[in-house]
This record gives C-alpha cells, structure tokens and sequence, in this order.
C-alpha cells in the first residue's frame, strides 16, 4: 500500500501527533466543523489494524491535511471534494494504516512512554500557556473540550505518538550504506566526458532543397487528410465593439498629443549610457595601490576583483546613464572604452571599467506624433465604449436580439466557426485573438442569452450560439501553405538523414572531423548537462553510451547532428570534493534502505495484525467533507 509523506522514516515524527491534530481541530471547530458533524453518531470508525481502530475523526482530517498539502503543491486552493477526485482519500488511508501498524505493533511488543514523557509534551506545548506564562491546566482543559478531545484520549494518543516514534527509529535506525554500492553510483554519477557536434543544418546540404510543386504538395494533403480537418466547431454570431473601429476619423488635439508624447517622453528620449563595472575599495590607499598594479600591468582588473573576494557578477553594472552614476557619472562618461578609470562614490572610492559606449536614442515629437494620434483616438474610442456599456447591458437585459442591438449601439455583426483547439482552430478573425472571447466561446451553450463580454483592449463583444458544425476537411488552398510547409520539413529531415550518414562515413574513414561541417566542441560535462547550454538532451545521453572515438547521428525531433566522443574522465578517487560526493550518495543510499525497511515493516505488521476497512463508511465520510 501506497505511503503518506508523513510516513518517511528520515522525519522523527511518524504520522500527525496528537498535539499537531489538537491545534488543527480547535481551528476546524472554530471554523464551523467543515462537515464532521455530518457523519452522526452511528459511524465511529472507517476500519481497524488489529486492536487499533481507525476514527471517523482521524481520518477526516487526515483527508484534508492532504488537500491542504495538494493546494500547496499547486499553488492554488483546492477543494477536499476536488482533491478527492485526485486520489488523495487513498493517500490519507494508507497513511492512518501506517501508524495503526505501528501502533499495534507497540502494543504487542509493550512498549509503551511513562507519564512523565507523557507530561512532558503536554506542559512544553504553547497551546496550554496560561497568562502567567507557564502550563495553565484550566487552559488545557478548555482547550481539549473545544476541540472535542477527553484528557484521558489526549494523552493516550500522545503516549502512542512517542511509542511510534522509538518503534520507528529502531526499525530505521542503523543502516549504512554498501561500500561497493556507493563506489559503483560514485563512478557512474562523477565521471566526465568531452565530445565533438556537427549540426546538420539546410546550410549541411550539398544542393539547395528544391520546393515541392502543387502536385506533390495535394498528394500530401490527400494522404494525411486527417491532419488538416477540422474538428467539431461552434458556429458563433456575434456583435462586436472595438476601439479601433470609433477611433477611424476621430479628430484629435494637438494639445492632447504633446501631452502623450512629455507624459512618455522616457520612451522617447534615451540618454547616453555605458556598459561599466565597478570595483569599490575601503579606502583611498587600497584603490590608489589597486590602480597603480593595474597601470604597471602586475594584474589584469579581473586580478584586482579576485582580490577583493568578488566574482565578476558581483561588480558588474550592466548599463547605466550618467544621473545614475551621481558624482562619478562626469569622470566616467569622459573615459574611453576599455579604459580603467578613478571615480568617488556614496559607497568608497572606486575604480571603473568601461565595457561599452551606448549613444543615446532620441525619436523626435514629428516622429512619433502619428502613432500618438492613433493612441489618443483609441484611448477616446475606449471611454466612448465604456459609456456605452450599460446601454448595451440594458438592451440584452430587455431582450434585444444581436441586429437590434447592432441598430441603436452602432456595434458590428459578425459570424464565426469557432474550434476551440487543433487544426483550422485559429482564423483570421480578430475576435479570436481575445482571451475574454475564446473562454466565454467555450462556455457558449444552446439556449445562452448574450451578454455583454468586456475586450483587453477596451472593447466589447456580446454573442449567441447557432449551431453545432461537425468536422470536415480544411479546403486545399487555405491548407496549402501548412501543407507546403510540412512537407518541406518532412523532406529536409530526409535529406539531412542521408547527408548525415555520408558525413559519418566520411568521418570513420578517416575524414578530418573539422572539414565536415562547424563543431562545437564540448570540452567536458557531466551527465546533467550542467555545464554545456543548448545541447539537446539525445546527445548527452548518446555521448555518455559510447565508447571515445564512437561516432554517431543523433536524431530528436527536428535536431540531427553528428556526434563523436572526444574522450572520458574517470571520476577521480580522491579528494575534498569526491568525499563530498560519495558521503551524499552513501546517505541517500542509507535513506531509501531506511525507507524501505520501514515500508516492508509496517506492511508486515499490518498483514500479521489483521486490517478490515469498511469501504461504506469512507464514502460516508468523503461524501460530509467539504
């Protein structure tokens, strides 16, 4: 049976505690109960592990304890009954089985905590801190009874709680990892290696890839007619508002534009910047020493970074305009590029590397002025649609069919076969590149009255269903260039295939590696692929299964590229680092031997004691969450 997360024998705590479960039900309770009082008085228990029987209670919050857990990994709330439909009841019934295992097994075995242990967690818990500070028992009784808990069953629970954990830390405890074991993955996970690529490219070809005529390109159309029908659509009428359709005429001041225009002027006028890094020293002392080892040429600037404990990251400004530099901005504007120059700064004095000179940008107010225009008269279209908009509202409320309200709105019809995905499922229809649009078209039933739906832009939009239109092909001609391009693709493929083995042979007969095309050479990397960038995943897997001079062609997808293995780097045997390695192995090794003699245990105890579960009382109680 599947495990809770709960139930990893690397935690201390098996299991929710009684403590963890007290403070979860007082705020349930506090919260109307979610449900629980919904089960009655006739369902106690869900089943039972030997002596011990799984609660209603338990359960329930076991269920929503991994609801709750579900959303976090989501990043979204999801509901119990939601969550349910996940699969997470099963999660939260193996992880009761778990501790009723336990907990049987304890009880068989006697091994119990003393009330002194049991004393313990009660007084440290803050739950029961009184005014003054320390354990308050009135505190702990008024706390017990909100949450529905009698003292004798608190503190019983907390005595199994600390049982389960010494049971579980005797059967997890004491494992080390296999030697060989560990030395086997060490080797595997260390080892590195160097290798040469060749990507075929259309560039790869020995000729131009000719383009297919109109025959062939029907022939493919014809034989994979699958790929360009459209599935079931939505026929869609619709009356539509768009800003750009009130803004054609619209007059627009001249004031309103140079307003626009000062209001971004930021987007219009860039200033001169530079591409900088800066090296601050403590004092003036250590940056005058600093200069003088660089003027000499005793180190490079990336010596002086080193040596202040810096990475290059660390020191570098990207670009940035004089304003931004404050008093340093005039000294280091007037240095040339690549120059190394002394500067003041609110942090310390400071030395300056000039990386680049970027010129500032200016776009001229008669420049911009007709793309501001248009700006103006959408941003007027808008507030005159937004002013239509409870007119709009008021006639679809009246019942005004699509061509009235078309009549007194002065809004424009429209027809669409809307597919919601695959192919022919975007048109040229403008509508569609809504994303307000497209949800509610999705949404749209027989039978819907319009409503009014508002655009991104502004606009609005109200529609009704016709009629369902079932698949059929996509015409020839608006398939065409799909087709075109798919079968150009499918015979550039081909030809690159062919190229490719002409090149692998030419390269195992002997045939200089670099004369066959541009190589990247990777000079080592590990199986991770940490240290390379763009390298498709196929060719690290490829170059980590040959043998150092294997050569090969590597396909994925749309990528071939011809691969040969440079050499390989054993892992090496000693050394800070490989310590390092083999002691993080060795203890995820110890882990999952922990874990999995904590699963076959718990699954042994479970077997020897005996489980029922009643699969009629669980939906009962599925059915009360919410």
């Amino acid at each position: 049976m599947a495990k809770s997360p709960d139930d990893q024998p690397k935690k201390k705590n098996k299991g929710t505690s009684a403590l963890t479960w007290l403070m979860t039900g007082m705020l349930i309770l506090g919260l109307g109960g979610f449900g629980v009082s919904n089960f009655g008085g006739t369902v106690n228990s869900i089943g039972s592990v030997g002596k011990i029987d799984l609660s209603v209670r338990d359960y329930a919050q076991a269920v929503r304890d991994e609801a709750a857990k579900l959303s976090q990994q989501l990043g979204t709330r999801i509901a119990v009954q939601q969550a349910i439909g996940f699969g997470i009841d099963r999660q939260a019934l193996a992880g009761l089985v778990t501790r009723a295992a336990l907990d049987n097994a304890a009880l068989s075995f006697g091994l119990s905590v003393g009330d002194a242990t049991v004393a313990q967690e009660v007084m440290k818990e803050r739950a029961f801190i009184g005014s003054s500070g320390t354990f308050d028992r009135a505190v702990y009784r008024e706390a017990l009874s909100r949450a529905g808990w009698r003292e004798a069953e608190f503190e019983e629970n907390l005595r199994r709680d600390a049982a389960r954990t010494l049971l579980s830390g005797a059967v997890t405890g004491g494992f080390t990892a296999p030697g060989a074991t560990t030395d086997v993955i060490y080797k595997w996970v260390a080892e590195r290696r160097g290798f040469s690529l060749i990507r075929l490219t259309e560039a790869s070809l020995t000729a131009p890839l000719a383009e297919p005529d109109e025959a062939a390109v029907k022939a493919w159309y014809d034989a994979r007619i699958a790929d360009f029908t459209r599935p079931e659509s939505k026929r869609i009428r619709y009356a539509v508002l768009l800003p750009e359709t009130i803004a054609v005429g619209l007059p627009v001041e001249e004031e309103d534009i140079k307003a626009m225009y000062q209001a971004r002027i930021s987007e219009f006028v860039t200033p001169p910047r530079r591409l900088i890094e800066r090296l601050v020293y403590p004092d003036e002392a250590g940056r005058e020493a600093a200069l003088a080892q660089l003027t000499a040429g005793e180190a490079t600037f990336e010596d002086l970074v080193s040596a202040r404990g810096l990475s290059m990251d660390a020191v570098d400004m990207g670009d940035v305009s004089e304003a931004a530099l404050g008093e340093a901005g005039p000294v280091v504007f007037a240095g040339a590029e690549g120059a190394v120059v002394s500067a003041d700064t609110s942090l310390g004095p400071a030395l300056f590397r000039i990386n680049g000179l970027l010129p500032g940008e200016e776009t001229t107010y008669e420049e911009a002025r007709d793309d501001l225009a248009q700006e103006v008269r959408l941003e007027v279209a808008r507030k005159e649609i937004n002013l239509k908009i409870d007119e709009i509202d008021d006639l679809l409320a009246s019942g005004a069919s699509l061509d009235e309200l078309a009549g007194q709105t002065g809004m424009v019809l429209g027809q669409i076969d809307y597919v919601a995905s695959g192919p022919g499922a975007q048109t040229d229809d403008k509508l569609e590149g809504y994303q307000a649009f497209r949800t509610a078209a999705n949404a749209l039933q027989q039978g819907d009255f319009p409503e009014a739906i508002a655009l991104d832009d502004g606009g609005v939009v109200a529609m009704e269903f016709v009629e369902i239109l079932p698949p059929a092909p996509i015409p020839f001609e608006t398939a065409k260039p799909e087709a075109q391009a798919a079968l150009q693709q499918d015979r550039l493929k081909a030809a690159l295939d062919a190229r490719g083995l002409e090149l692998k042979t030419a390269a195992e007969s002997g045939s200089d590696f670099a004369t066959l095309g541009t190589v990247e050479a990777v000079a080592e990397t590990s199986r991770d692929g940490a240290t390379t960038e763009n390298i498709p995943a196929a060719v690290l897997e490829a170059a980590f299964a040959m043998k150092a001079g294997d050569i090969r062609l590597v396909e994925d997808g749309s990528f071939i590229g011809l691969l040969r293995l440079d050499h390989v780097t054993a892992a090496p045997e000693t050394g800070d680092e490989a310590e390092a390695l083999k002691a993080a192995i060795a203890s995820q090794l110890e882990q999952q031997v922990a874990q999995d003699a904590f699963t076959a245990f718990t699954a042994s105890m479970a077997d020897q004691a005996g489980m029922t579960i009643d699969q009629n009382a669980i939906n009962l109680v599925n059915s009360g969450l919410q």
